[in-house]
């Protein structure tokens, strides 16, 4: 077990009645549970800033199905990565519209632009692309 060091904040009595709310909210059992996540999340964010550093990243995409090629093209830019593409999911969402989830992993610079290039397919309404570096 790694060892812990107790250290004080202090806080204006308002940030800290405001700061209990949303733990209380999200179910945090304590403030120090609360305290260590905002302290990865900063952490990690730390290290994507970073485009050599090794990560994972979740690209979603909504996109009409009857795009010209669309689905082929997704598939050959996947395919195309095999060592960054782990996994991807295809959801039927209504009528004539899809969405794919891919999960890829290495290094930010190369996720960021391959998550670019299957968002910027002609066909794609809509993309986003989520970074996670999981050990802060």
């Amino acid at each position: 077990m790694q060892k812990v060091e107790r250290i004080g904040v202090s806080l204006d009595k308002m940030l800290l009645s405001s700061f209990d709310k949303i733990i209380a909210r999200q179910g945090y059992q304590s403030r120090s549970e609360a305290v260590r996540d905002l302290i990865r999340q900063q952490l990690s964010r730390e290290k994507l800033t970073n485009p050599k550093v090794n990560a994972y990243a979740v690209v979603s995409i909504v996109y009409n199905h009857h795009s010209t090629k669309l689905m082929q093209k997704l598939t050959s830019l996947q395919h195309s990565h095999l060592l960054q593409t782990i996994s991807s999911i295809h959801i039927h969402l209504a009528k004539d519209e899809c969405m794919e989830v891919i999960v890829l992993r290495g290094r930010i610079g190369e996720l960021n632009h391959l998550g670019e290039k299957l968002i910027s397919l002609k066909g794609v309404k809509q993309g986003e692309i989520n970074l996670v570096y999981p050990k802060p």
